[in-house]
C-alpha cells in the first residue's frame, strides 16, 4: 500500500445527475412522505396511533408479548391487578389496572407505528410488480413463451423494448436503456449492457429501447424486489447483537426488581401493614425499565426504515449496527470514486498555435467517434468553439467529409474534409509518424506535454492537421483522465471527521492510483490490486480489531464485499456484488456510506440515550411510591416525599400514569432517532448524559407532580 502525497483540485468535472429516493405513503395516514424529511410530527403521530390501535390490541396476545421480557412482566402484572380489581373493586385498583394495560398497549403501538411505515413502503413496492411472461431462449436457439414464475436460475430470456424484465439477472448480450424507477425512484433511465460492471438488471424494471438478452440469477419469489418487500416490512428483521445484549440487561434488571418487590411483602406483613397486590405490581412496573423495554423494538425497526428513506437496502440489522462502529472504508476506484471512463479535461495548444486551432481540430476529428472518450472531447471542445462555427462543423458529414475510425493498427482516428484538409488525433508516436511521413516536424514542446500528462496518470492524445499545400503540423494535445466524481473530497473529509479512514483500491498502476487518490482526497490507496490483495487488506485491518466497510460494484469486488463487516454494493453493479454485500445502495452513490454510518451511529446512540433516560426515570418513582407505601408505618419516610404529593394513592396512580404516557411521548424520538453529530465519542457521551440522564431525572419529578394535582381530585384518591 502506498501513501498518497499530493492533492489536486478538479475544477472542470461535470455535475452528476440527481437521484430521488423512493417516496412512500404513510402507513397510517396515507400521506406521501418524502425520504429525508421527518415524518413523526405529533399531529401525524396522533393519526398513526389511532390507526394502529387495532394492531396494538392484537399484539396483546401473550404469544407476542413474551418476546419482550420487560413488557411480559407488565402484562402479567396487569392481569393480576385486573383480577384484584374485579375481586375487590375500588377506584384506585381500577385506575392502576387501566393504566397498566395502557402501558402494554402503548408499547405495542410504538412497534405498530414503526412497522406500519415499513408495510406502507412494502405496499408501494408490491404495486410495482406485475404478472408477466418471458421469452426463454432454448439451447437450439428457438424461443418459447413461459410465465415468469416458471423461470429457473441459468435460464436465458430475450427482452424487447417496452417489455418488463421477468427476473433478476445479468445482461449477456446487447445494450439497452432501462427504467428502474420502480426501485430507485429515479425517473431518468439507465444503461445496462453486457460485460463490465453495469450488467445487472432487476426483475420488474422495464426496457425502454433496444433489446437485451438476460441470464436469470434468482429463483421466482427471491428477486431483489421480493427481498426489499420482506425487509422493509420487518418480516426478515432479526435482533442484532447489541439489541440482544440490551434485552439480557433489561431482563436481569427486571428479575432483580421482581425479587426486591417480592421481598417487601413479608417485611410489610411483619410491620403490620401488608400491601395489596395492586400496590406491589404498581411499584414493580414503575421500577423496571419499561420505557426502553417498550421502545426497543421500534428503535430497531426505525433504523432499518431510515436506511430505506436514504435509498439503501440493508440485508440485516447487524450490518446497520456495524456501520455505526466502522473505522476503515475501502472503495473501489472505477465507477465508485471515478466515472469509469476517461474524459477530456483540457485542450493544450503547442507554442505557435492558437487555442482555437486545437479546439477546432479536436472537435472535427472526434465528430464520428462514438466512444465515451470521443464524446467527451466533442463536449469539451464544443463549449470553446467560436459562436456560429459549431453548426458548420456539424454539417461536415453531410457535406462529404470522410471520417477515419480508430484501429489498433494505426492507433489514430480523424476526418478528411472535402477541401483536402485532414485531421488526426491519437497516440503520440502514431501521430508523430503520420506528421513526419509527409515531411512535417513535431515541436520539442509536444513530448514535454505528453510526458507530463502521462506522469500524472492521464492519457495524452496528440492532434495534428495536414492542409493542402502545407506540411502536416501538430496543433496540440488532448488531456484524457479518469474523472473523479464531484464532491468526493468534501465527502471524504466528512468521513475523516467521523474518525473513518478511507482507502481507494484499484488495479491501476501506482502512478495513476496516486494521482486519483490525491485528487479524490482519500487517506490511502492500494494500487494494482487483485481480489486476493483486497481480501488480504480487509483481513489485516480486521485482525487489528477494526470494523471494515467496503463499497464496490464489480464481480471482482464480491469476495471483499462478503468479507467486510459492512459491504455496500452499488445497484448499478453486478448481481454477484449485490449478492455478496449486506447492503445495496439504490442510488449507486459511493459516498452514501456517510449516511449509512450516521444512521448506524444514530441507532446506537438512540438506544443508549433512551436506556439512560429510562433508568434515570426510576429515581423520581422511588420518591413517589416508597413513601406512599410505608409512610404510615415509618413516619420518617415523609421527608422523602419531596414532591409533596397529595396522598399515597394519588402518588401511586400518578407514577403509573406517567410511566405509561412517557412511552407515547418518546415514540417520535425513537422513530426519528437522536441526532448524531461528528463531535467525538467523549463529547457525545457527555452531551447525552446531560440531556437524557439529567433529563430522565428531572422530567418525572415535574410530570408526576403535575399529574398528582389532577389525580388527587378524582374519587377515591385521598
Amino acid at each position: 500500500m502506498t501513501r498518497s502525497s499530493t492533492t489536486k483540485t478538479l475544477a472542470t468535472a461535470p455535475k452528476p445527475g440527481s437521484t430521488t429516493p423512493v417516496p412512500h405513503h404513510d402507513g397510517a395516514t396515507g400521506e406521501l412522505i418524502r425520504p429525508g424529511r421527518a415524518s413523526t410530527s405529533y399531529a401525524q403521530l396522533g393519526r398513526q396511533l389511532v390507526t394502529t390501535f387495532p394492531q396494538a390490541l392484537v399484539k396483546l396476545d401473550p404469544r407476542h408479548v413474551w418476546h419482550s421480557p420487560v413488557m411480559f412482566v407488565v402484562w402479567v402484572g396487569s392481569l393480576v391487578t385486573t383480577v384484584q380489581a374485579v375481586a375487590d373493586p375500588s377506584w384506585f385498583a381500577w385506575a392502576v389496572t387501566v393504566w397498566l394495560w395502557a402501558t402494554v398497549l402503548f408499547a405495542n403501538m410504538a412497534e405498530a407505528v414503526a412497522e406500519g411505515r415499513g408495510k406502507a413502503q412494502a405496499a408501494t413496492l408490491r404495486a410495482t410488480r406485475r404478472t408477466t411472461t418471458a421469452r426463454r431462449r432454448m439451447p437450439d436457439g428457438s424461443v418459447e413463451t413461459v410465465a415468469a414464475s416458471d423461470l429457473a436460475i441459468g435460464d436465458v430470456v430475450v427482452v424487447r423494448p417496452n417489455e418488463v424484465i421477468p427476473g433478476d439477472g445479468d445482461v449477456v448480450e446487447g445494450m439497452a436503456t432501462v427504467d428502474e424507477s420502480a426501485i430507485t425512484g429515479e425517473s431518468a433511465p439507465v444503461i445496462r449492457e453486457s460485460g463490465g460492471d453495469r450488467s445487472a438488471v432487476t426483475g420488474g424494471t422495464t426496457v425502454l429501447s433496444d433489446g437485451i438478452v438476460v441470464r436469470i440469477t434468482t429463483r421466482p419469489g427471491e428477486t431483489f424486489i421480493d427481498r426489499m418487500i420482506a425487509l422493509v416490512e420487518g418480516a426478515s428483521r432479526q435482533k442484532t447483537p447489541n439489541e440482544i445484549a440490551l434485552t439480557i440487561l433489561l431482563t436481569v434488571l427486571t428479575i432483580i426488581f421482581l425479587l426486591a418487590v417480592t421481598a417487601m411483602q413479608p417485611m410489610a406483613i411483619y410491620s403490620g401493614q401488608a400491601q395489596s397486590p395492586v400496590v406491589l405490581v404498581a411499584l414493580l412496573v414503575c421500577l423496571i425499565p419499561t420505557t426502553i423495554g417498550a421502545l426497543l423494538s421500534a428503535i430497531g425497526i426505525a433504523g432499518m426504515d431510515r436506511l430505506v428513506q436514504h435509498n439503501v437496502l440493508a440485508m440485516s440489522g447487524r450490518a446497520v449496527e456495524a456501520a455505526g462502529d466502522v473505522s476503515t472504508l475501502l472503495l473501489d476506484k472505477t465507477g465508485t470514486i471515478t466515472y469509469g471512463n476517461r474524459r477530456a479535461t483540457e485542450l493544450l495548444a503547442v507554442p505557435g498555435h492558437a487555442s482555437a486551432d486545437i479546439t477546432q481540430a479536436a472537435y472535427i476529428s472526434s465528430l464520428a467517434d462514438e466512444t465515451p472518450e470521443g464524446r467527451s472531447i466533442v463536449a469539451l471542445a464544443g463549449t470553446a468553439l467560436e459562436p456560429g462555427t459549431r453548426g458548420a462543423f456539424d454539417r461536415l458529414p453531410r457535406d462529404g467529409a470522410t471520417f477515419v475510425e480508430f484501429s489498433a493498427a494505426t492507433r489514430m482516428s480523424g476526418a478528411d474534409l472535402p477541401d483536402g484538409t485532414a485531421y488526426r488525433k491519437g497516440a503520440a508516436d502514431s501521430v508523430a509518424s503520420w506528421v513526419r511521413g509527409d515531411g512535417g516536424e513535431v515541436p520539442n514542446g509536444v513530448s514535454t506535454v505528453v510526458d507530463g500528462i502521462a506522469s500524472s496518470g492521464g492519457t495524452p492524445l496528440v492532434v495534428a492537421v495536414h492542409e493542402p499545400g502545407r506540411a502536416p503540423r501538430v496543433l496540440g494535445v488532448i488531456h484524457l483522465k479518469d474523472v473523479v466524481k464531484p464532491g468526493m473530497k468534501e465527502r471524504f473529509a466528512q468521513l475523516r471527521a467521523m474518525g473513518i479512514k478511507t482507502v481507494m483500491i484499484t488495479g491501476d498502476n501506482p502512478l495513476t492510483a496516486r494521482s486519483i487518490a490525491a485528487e479524490a482526497g482519500v487517506d490511502d490507496y492500494l494500487a494494482e490490486a487483485t481480489p486476493e490483495d483486497k481480501m488480504a487488506l480487509i483481513k489485516q485491518e480486521q485482525h487489528g480489531g477494526r470494523l471494515i466497510a467496503m463499497t464496490g460494484d464489480g464481480t471482482n469486488d464480491a469476495p471483499a464485499l462478503a468479507q467486510s463487516d459492512v459491504g455496500v454494493a452499488m445497484n448499478t453493479g453486478t448481481s454477484a456484488a449485490k449478492e455478496a454485500a449486506n447492503m445495496v445502495d439504490l442510488d449507486s452513490d459511493p459516498t452514501k456510506l456517510i449516511d449509512i454510518v450516521s444512521i448506524g451511529k444514530q441507532l446506537l446512540i438512540t438506544r443508549g440515550a433512551l436506556t439512560t433516560f429510562s433508568i434515570a426515570n426510576d429515581i423520581a418513582k422511588y420518591f413517589a411510591i416508597i413513601p406512599a407505601m410505608f409512610v404510615m408505618i415509618f413516619p420518617g419516610l415523609h421527608a422523602l416525599d419531596i414532591m409533596g404529593l397529595a396522598s399515597p394513592k394519588s402518588a401511586i396512580v400518578s407514577a403509573v400514569i406517567f410511566n405509561a404516557l412517557i412511552i407515547i411521548a418518546l415514540i417520535p424520538l425513537s422513530l426519528r432517532g437522536v441526532r448524531y453529530r461528528a463531535i467525538g465519542s467523549t463529547a457525545l457521551l457527555r452531551r447525552n448524559i446531560w440531556v437524557y440522564g439529567l433529563g430522565g431525572i428531572v422530567a418525572p419529578f415535574l410530570g408526576i407532580k403535575l399529574l398528582d394535582l389532577i389525580v388527587s381530585h378524582l374519587p377515591g384518591m385521598m
